[in-house]
């Protein structure tokens, strides 16, 4: 199928160059991209990359054609080429028959973007649709250079895949987690350095210990404060070793030498000039423009001089928000004025997970019949970064012109209509090409039913789109500016102060605080505690915490919410894979197990077999498991599935026979994806790679699988590579290059090393950090370009495989912490520590949610997303029982499940042990990746389902059956914003850097 698309998309694009070769003589192109079929392939490449930040094909240039031309056009052919026509977004050059183009665009649809970011194929039409670019062209024709973005959601290859928006609309680096200073420093003690770097850019540094999640496990959160923004990084405390400063700083890129060493600020009022730092990333409240259009109206002056608004808009306002009074209005008031009603009497207002939206509403604002402009009105709606356009027109959605707008300001346009059932609308998003991508899709059809989903969308759209406008080079350049004078400012004129302390800044303040000899440090620290105390009371009297979860209307559930499958598994995982729909393998250091949902786990191998990496390869049958102490003990082993279908359990003794040839002493192996053609290894024995090959492949298994039992023989030698060092991490790479049907990528102490089936190979050097950490590679192929992710420190770095050099690093982005796992669930990646799960947007590295669990493993990502850990489950939206297996065990050792209980005697030889010295099970849970990739298809109008991160009382009904496991109620936690006045710190803060 991918063939095939790839023939029609050259196919069209030779037809496009035909025509357009024929219609040269009579048109004239205004952009560049008309001759670009005659670009070399290498002139290509290099213009998309330029345009790597484009999430879809750049649109073809528009041909002009002469005046005396366009008016012997006829009537019908100008409407077709006022309705732009969506071909032109696979280089359509010249126009054709409407009919063709549908056709044709049937199939290109389906062609790839050389977007880094934007994912191609598949996964870009599952994020964001049928996206292209569009120039703004002025009214005597010329091409001003500002072009446009359309998201429509009503691509015709999207409706062949038949996919639905990719998730539930969630807002993107939500304030409540990425504003570390209001939420984890204010009203707590920490400390506050003052460096410079190489450059002579000031700097600050705020280091604070706070504990994660409810299990009490202390962390170091710290922020560098620099003219770029907050970077932001949380690291493990060790109670034997004290971190410095130093090392803490060697964490930040370009920061391991410095112009000045930092030095420790002291003055409780620093704080305020910290929370104005972190204020710069944008605001908590936002102000949308909402502009009533009617039929036939196509410029600005049409549209704001309507008086009055249709009935659909009257109703389509009830569902932005609340009609509210603006006269003594003490809420967010979006710059209008609430005291002698200069600004209109009325407006509408709404609040979204704790953000306050005022909508400036063109129908409300004051309108003057001497004025054709509307100055007053364009005064606050010209100056909105969002603007909404609501249209009794339903072909507006598609015929739109930014352009109709005119202010350099406004930089998102959402265009709403109400369809011809009058109960549902359509919606259409443009925005400014260098807005940077942002999320949720658009639904295939992009149409509404339910009111209350439209509201959701819409706010959740807009407001992503407002955050992501900051980050353009208009914006980023102003917020860089401001940045730098207040850093320069709060530099000199606390550089001073520190230089009086110098005694002090010999010690740590950690230091001070567990020997508080002097009454004075007791009464520094005192002052600190309450300065930010009143700072952050002032901020939510004034409606401007970042941390508020307030909302108008109902709430769905999110869609990583786990469920709890085996709430007491009694040993620690080493390793797993999913089998089948409802079965997981287990490895511990107790055996492996086989689980199910809803019955008691079954041993297949003993306690003697140490596996410590397994595969479950359904397409061939086959379970494969690397097993063995290090050394020359350790190996690949090969079984048939079929074979744990009894009850018997195997040991040391049952594997000897399947141990797969040239991988003694092995101590990585790495398979490919699954889905592809034929099963390929890579075992990796030290600095020798051997690639081996399942001789069957998995149409030859599906159809002969009574006689597919091979084992050890069914792999077979391919090539032999030796690496440059001995790689740590390795991964195999699929490709449709015949030339090259594969690639190695391993990882070695500081960089990566590709290596390509025909034995060439190269290095690929990071960057950010002389020496990183290295984490991961992901396989992101879904087209036939190959692309990685490769995680390094707290750091992602995209990286195709057919770039000879280390791709650029504009679109990398960091974790908040330094995992220990990644595993990518589209649209979604997450990162694994041993305590947080962080999730975030693969098309732009955006935070969506944090969730603190305690021990965290992760088992799988293959089919769903399967992890293990302590916390206690939750079942979304009602109580669940677990029933268990009434069959009795035929071994005694291998006992039931037991109740949920502290002091189960089974379990608790093995789970894991709080603080409090409570034992707790091993939980498994499962999060689908149907709810990842798919909307969601019921509606949660009554309550919020409950997650880990944001637990929620669940109480079971007491009952006398004893073949069920009843699920204990959590544990509720405050959210007040308070602390005790009185610091007592319990850990060690971190020493400075010593000379």
């Amino acid at each position: 199928m991918l063939c095939l698309d790839i023939k029609l998309v050259s196919r069209l694009r030779g037809v496009s160059s035909g025509t357009a070769s024929s219609t040269a003589s009579s048109t004239h192109p205004t952009t560049a991209s008309a001759s670009s079929s005659s670009m070399s392939s290498a002139e290509k490449s290099k213009f998309r990359r330029v345009k790597r930040h484009e999430s879809g094909e750049v649109a073809s240039s528009t041909t002009t054609s002469d005046s005396e031309e366009e008016l012997l056009r006829p009537s019908s052919t100008i409407q077709e080429m006022i309705r732009r026509n969506r071909s032109r977004s696979v280089c359509v050059a010249a126009l054709m028959p409407s009919s063709q183009l549908r056709q044709l665009h049937r199939r290109a649809s389906h062609v790839a973007t050389t977007d880094a970011i934007a994912r191609r194929g598949v996964l870009s039409r599952r994020c964001y649709g049928s996206v292209e670019m569009l120039p703004q062209i002025e009214q005597d024709g010329a091409d001003n250079g500002r072009r446009f973005r359309v998201e429509n959601g009503d691509s015709p290859g999207e409706k062949e895949e038949m996919f639905g928006s990719p998730s539930t609309p969630i807002l993107e680096n939500p304030e409540y987690q990425t504003r570390w200073y209001f939420k984890y420093f204010l009203g707590k003690l920490h400390q506050n350095y003052i460096a410079s770097d190489q450059e002579r850019n000031p700097l600050f540094l705020s280091v604070v210990t706070s504990e994660v999640g409810d299990q009490c496990v202390p962390h170091y959160r710290v922020i560098l404060w620099r003219r770029t923004g907050a970077q932001k990084i949380s690291l493990p405390y060790s109670a034997n070793k004290t971190m410095t400063i130093r090392q803490i700083l060697s964490n930040f890129f370009s920061l391991e030498k410095l112009d000045k060493a930092p030095r420790e600020v002291f003055t409780p009022e620093l704080q305020k000039d910290l929370l104005l730092l972190e204020e710069q990333e944008g605001s908590v409240n936002f102000k949308f423009g909402v502009i009533y259009a009617r039929e036939g109206q196509i410029t600005d002056d049409e549209m704001l001089s309507n008086e009055r608004g249709s009935p659909g808009f009257e109703s389509f306002l009830e569902i932005l928000g609340e009609r509210i009074r603006l006269k003594g209005w003490d809420k967010y008031r979006g710059g209008l004025d609430v005291k002698g009603d200069m600004t209109g009497k009325e407006s509408y207002y709404t609040v979204y997970a704790g953000h306050e939206v005022m909508y400036h509403v063109s129908t409300m604002l004051p309108y003057s019949k001497d004025n054709p402009q509307q100055l007053e009105r364009k005064r606050h709606i010209g100056n909105d970064i969002v603007n909404i356009i609501y249209t009794d027109d339903p072909s507006a959605v598609d015929t739109f012109n930014p352009n109709c707008i005119r202010s350099q300001f406004t930089h998102v346009f959402a265009v709403v209509t109400t369809e011809a059932d009058g109960k549902s609308w359509r919606v259409a998003i443009y925005c400014d090409e260098n807005v940077p991508l942002f999320g949720p899709s658009l639904p295939c059809p992009p149409v509404f039913e339910d009111p209350y989903n439209l509201r959701e969308f819409l706010l959740v759209k807009l407001i992503n789109g407002e955050k992501a406008t900051f980050d353009t080079p208009t914006f980023s350049r102003k917020r860089e500016r401001t940045l730098d004078a207040l850093l320069r400012d709060m530099y000199q004129e606390h550089s001073q102060d520190s230089k009086s302390n110098s005694m002090l800044n010999r010690r740590a303040l950690s230091d001070v605080v567990e020997t508080p000899g002097r009454r004075r440090e007791e009464t520094r620290a005192v002052e600190m505690v309450r300065v930010g105390q009143a700072l952050k009371l002032e901020a939510i009297m004034r409606g401007l915490a970042p941390t508020s979860l307030a909302t108008v209307g109902p709430l769905k559930p999110r869609p990583w919410e786990p469920r709890c499958i085996y709430p007491d598994f009694p040993y620690e995982v080493v390793c797993g894979d999913v089998w089948l729909e409802n079965r997981l393998i287990l490895a511990s250091e107790n055996g492996t197990f086989l689980i199910e949902d809803g019955v008691s786990h079954r041993l297949l191998f003993d306690e003697s077999v140490q596996i410590k990496q397994l595969d479950v390869i359904e397409q061939h049958g086959i379970l494969l498991f690397r097993a063995g102490d290090k050394g020359k003990e350790s190996s690949v082993y090969v079984f048939r599935l079929r074979e744990f279908e009894s009850d018997a359990s195997m040991s040391r003794a049952h594997i000897k026979e399947r141990k797969l040839r040239r991988t003694r002493g092995c101590h990585l192996y790495s398979i490919t994806r699954p889905g592809g053609s034929h099963l390929r290894m890579c075992v990796v024995v030290g600095r020798r790679l051997t690639v081996l090959q399942w001789k069957h492949n998995a149409a030859w298994t599906i159809w002969c699988s009574s006689a597919d039992t091979d084992t050890v023989d069914g792999f077979l030698l391919v090539k032999e590579f030796t690496a440059n060092e001995t790689p740590s991490l390795v991964t195999m790479i699929e490709s449709v290059d015949p030339a090259n049907e594969w690639t190695l990528c391993c990882g070695a102490r500081h960089h990566f090393e590709l290596i390509t089936a025909s034995g060439t190979s190269r290095i690929v050097h990071m960057e950010a950090t002389p020496k990183p950490h290295l984490v991961a590679a992901l396989d992101l192929r879904e087209d036939e370009e190959p692309e990685l992710l490769l995680c390094y420190n707290n750091t992602c770095h995209f990286q195709k495989l057919a770039e000879e050099n280390t791709a650029s690093t504009e679109f990398d982005f960091n974790w908040n912490s330094i995992p220990t796992v990644v595993a990518c669930a589209f649209p979604y990646v997450i990162a694994f520590t041993n305590d947080t799960m962080e999730i975030r947007l693969i098309i732009n590295g955006n935070l969506v949610h944090t969730i603190a669990m305690p021990s965290l493993n992760l088992i799988t990502s293959k089919r769903d997303i399967f992890f293990a850990t302590t916390a206690p489950e939750f079942f979304p939206g009602k109580c669940e029982r677990i029933r268990l297996d009434s069959k009795p065990l035929e071994k005694e050792e291998m006992p039931c499940s037991p109740p949920l209980t502290a002091q189960s005697s089974s379990s608790s030889r093995s789970s894991v042990q709080n603080s409090q010295g409570d034992w707790k099970p091993i939980r498994i849970y499962r999060i689908p990746l149907q709810t990842l990739s798919r909307s969601t298809a019921s509606n949660c109008n009554q309550r919020r389902c409950p997650s880990p991160a944001e637990p929620e009382i669940v109480s079971a009904p007491p009952t006398s059956d004893r073949t069920f496991l009843s699920v204990e109620p959590q544990r509720v936690h405050s959210r007040s914003c308070s602390s005790s006045p009185t610091p007592t710190p319990t850990t060690n803060l971190p020493s400075p850097c010593k000379k």
